[in-house]
């Protein structure tokens, strides 16, 4: 069961989708310090709980963070967010089978990954333009096959395309960093091995992340569009 919208948040989203539609040409510079809000965060997680999952290259589970104390563990996170010390972990990636017989590859962050996108995804989720698009008749966005395309986004013109509204640099700088997190996969022998292409080609963001369908509707202001 999805958990119920805490009215402090359901009033930032309001107001930031308020603002967004009233103003089509604003450009938010002060985004980041709604991200380590305490309400935003605690709401973050319990999506991400209630959305289930694996853990991620740390380990740890659910079950540890509620041992070790989810009011602790969320503190923490914020003050990592808040004084800009946070760095996310690698993306562990895993391969789920495919109807045609092939295997697709998804992107498996830490639950402490999971939790900071997720409230950026709060945040940033009333800004987008992608509804105003899709009324303008441009159909192609909700087609189009997207898959694909999460290993070949280009970063650069991705940012650009989320700076026409976002201008808060630390929002953006946010956001290149789970971009260019590096992936780690296991062999069938149990070796673990760590890729920086993301990073090192500047394209690509794991299948799986709770960022990542909210930047795929950003980059659908930089894809072509056919008619």
């Amino acid at each position: 069961m999805s958990p119920v919208t805490p009215a402090s948040v359901q009033k930032l989203q309001t107001a930031l989708h308020a603002k967004a539609k009233e103003s089509p040409s604003f450009r938010f510079y002060a985004l980041y310090d709604k991200v380590h809000r305490k309400d935003i965060l605690i709401y973050a997680y319990e999506c991400c709980k209630a959305n289930g999952g694996a853990a991620g290259v740390d380990g740890q589970r659910f079950e540890d963070i509620e041992a070790y104390g989810v009011e602790r563990w969320l503190d923490e996170l914020a003050q990592e967010l808040k004084n800009r010390t946070y760095q996310p972990l690698p993306v562990r990636r895993v391969y789920i089978p495919k109807p045609d017989g092939k295997q697709r590859p998804l992107g498996v962050p830490a639950i402490r990954d999971r939790t900071a996108e997720m409230a950026a995804v709060l945040v940033l989720e009333p800004v987008k333009r992608v509804r105003k698009l899709i009324n303008a008749g441009h159909q192609e966005i909700v087609d189009a096959d997207l898959s694909s395309y999460f290993d070949s986004i280009p970063h650069s013109e991705l940012l650009q395309s989320v700076a026409r509204r976002v201008v808060d640099g630390a929002m953006l700088h946010l956001i290149k960093m789970w971009l260019d997190a590096p992936v780690e996969e296991t062999d069938e022998q149990g070796n673990k091995r760590r890729s920086t292409r993301n990073r090192d080609e500047g394209r690509g963001t794991p299948q799986g992340a709770p960022i990542s369908p909210l930047l795929s509707n950003f980059t659908s202001l930089i894809m072509p569009m056919t008619s």
